[in-house]
């Protein structure tokens, strides 16, 4: 996701009310690296959360299209996918995009060529998300929790079948 130009964000800021300016701020002021893109999410994306995960899963899908064999420079790739997942986690707040999102991330590690599960950082950030991902899932209304939790199944037997 690339972030909006100064001038797109300021003419979308001269459309709200100053109530809405005060909060966009007050929750600005919490973050300090990621401000432009936070902007961007709350001024252009947080209205339509469908689109804000496509967007973000075709931007996991171009960081790991790039992914070296190698695995050093790949768990790289991995950090860096992870980075950007968790900073529009935070962005979004929400636990529905959370688990989706975090869902995605685990198939795309699986969907890579290298073995991620035969060696321990790899293996153990994948671990985490699983984690993560049940976590959130509680918090989550029950249909969403079985949809959810059969994808989790399946991340699950991935590794499993991996590991053994």
């Amino acid at each position: 996701m690339k972030p909006a130009t100064i001038s797109d964000i300021k003419s979308a800021l001269l459309l709200l009310t100053q109530k809405e300016l005060i909060a966009l701020c007050v929750k600005l002021a919490s973050f300090r690296k990621e401000n432009k893109k936070l902007l961007t999410y709350l001024l252009f994306e947080a209205d339509d959360q469908a689109m804000f995960i496509k967007n973000v899963k075709e931007e996991m899908d171009h960081i790991f299209s790039q992914a070296a064999s190698n695995m050093y420079l790949a768990k790289k790739t991995y950090r860096k996918a992870l980075k950007e997942v968790n900073d529009y986690i935070r962005f979004a707040g929400n636990k529905t995009t959370e688990v989706e999102l975090l869902i995605y991330f685990c198939q795309c590690m699986n969907n890579t060529m290298n073995p991620i599960h035969q060696y321990g950082v790899t293996a153990n950030m994948y671990k985490r998300q699983i984690v993560k991902i049940e976590k959130a899932l509680k918090s989550l209304h029950e249909d969403l929790q079985y949809d959810y939790g059969q994808e989790l199944e399946r991340l699950k037997e991935g590794v499993f079948a991996c590991t053994s």
